[in-house]
């Protein structure tokens, strides 16, 4: 039996969910592997995406900073995530210790990272394979927005890496000392049957355009509430638990729902930011897709290109969402701009990681 230590950012909940789809297919792939999951902020709901997977354990740790927002927006606070990138820095050495100490006890064979440059740096420093799996680094999702020798620091430390599989919108050096690969979009399993009943319980008579709003569980933005969007005519919006929109016609995703793919696949139109996990689950249920932009990050800008240039969505500025009204014809203008389908990676990915597990 391997130990693989699996290392999930802690920004937001769409590291969470496509690092689930990307262990199920593992665990399903062999069953001489064990996986421990290392992370802290959707700690909750990747146990209960595994409640019943003896093989999957749990480990809280925080692993990388992420972005910081400003306060009521969309866009990144770039003062604040400077003060606490170079803090996440200073301890490193200490953080390092740990998680060579962690390895060590727990014996490691592999260490996949989505994609915080911790474990790549801890497997390096014992000479364990490691293989960084995403659609970017935050070193060049900080391109711009960090000072230069914090960006070095990352730079050096996603260099580490063994192997890198890199995601559709990703725009990276090549990372991998000895291998890189290119895969396409991914999501947990789609049950038609769950979709259905989504469907009739958010809309009983059929009638309604339901359109998925989706601006992430660390997005917190006080005005949602009164944007004209609410009130379109025909609608139902689904928004996650967080969402402050007390609205007649919104439904709030509850709280102890773990299979949220099922309600991106149950909508006409996804209406959301940037971030992949979303995303992906929109393109491999084939949902037109309808993308706020923000330009001012890096990765956002990689992603919103690559989307484009496939035809697989439309794009809204944030001043445009501010008065918003979604209507048929604007779903159906989506709906024709996402032209291309893609089948589910996840499987193809899983092999391609077991070959390199079974090869250590």
């Amino acid at each position: 039996m391997k130990t693989i230590a699996y290392y999930i950012s802690d920004y937001g909940y769409g590291h969470a969910t496509r690092s689930t789809a990307i262990i199920r297919e593992l665990l399903k792939k062999s069953e001489q592997v064990k996986i421990i999951i290392c992370h802290s902020f959707a700690l909750d709901f990747l146990q209960q995406s595994f409640r019943y997977e003896h093989r999957v354990t749990f480990r809280e740790v925080a692993t990388d900073v992420g972005y910081v927002l400003r306060e009521n927006s969309l866009e990144p606070d770039g003062e604040v995530l400077n003060i606490k990138v170079s803090s996440y820095v200073s301890e490193f050495p200490t953080k390092l210790d740990e998680e060579t100490q962690f390895m060590k006890e727990k014996n490691v064979s592999f260490v996949i990272s989505d994609i915080s440059s911790l474990g790549i740096v801890g497997a390096a420093a014992l000479n364990i394979p490691s293989l960084g799996l995403s659609n970017f680094t935050w070193y060049t999702a900080y391109e711009g927005l960090i000072e230069e020798h914090l960006l070095s620091f990352l730079h050096a430390q996603y260099k580490q890496m063994t192997y890198h599989f890199s995601l559709a919108c990703s725009n990276e050096p090549h990372w991998g000392i000895e291998e890189n690969q290119s895969f396409d979009f991914y999501s947990r399993e789609i049950d038609d049957l769950e979709v259905r009943s989504i469907r009739k319980e958010i809309d009983p008579a059929g009638k309604s355009h339901i359109i998925y709003f989706g601006l992430g569980m660390k997005v917190d933005i006080g005005t949602l509430s009164e944007l004209p969007v609410w009130q379109s005519p025909n609608c139902k919006f689904i928004v996650s638990s967080n969402v402050k929109a007390d609205h007649p016609n919104v439904y709030r995703i509850p709280k102890i729902a773990v299979e949220t793919q099922h309600y991106v696949a149950a909508a006409d139109l996804v209406l959301t930011k940037a971030g992949w996990g979303t995303i992906s689950e929109a393109v491999c249920a084939g949902v037109p897709l309808l993308i706020t932009n923000r330009s001012s990050m890096k990765e956002d800008r990689h992603t919103i290109d690559y989307l484009v240039r496939h035809q697989l969505c439309d794009l809204i500025e944030w001043k445009e969402l501010e008065s918003l009204v979604v209507t048929s014809s604007l779903i159906e203008t989506c709906r024709r701009q996402h032209i291309n389908h893609y089948k589910n990676e996840a499987i193809h990915i899983a092999e391609e990681i077991n070959k390199k597990i079974k090869s250590t």
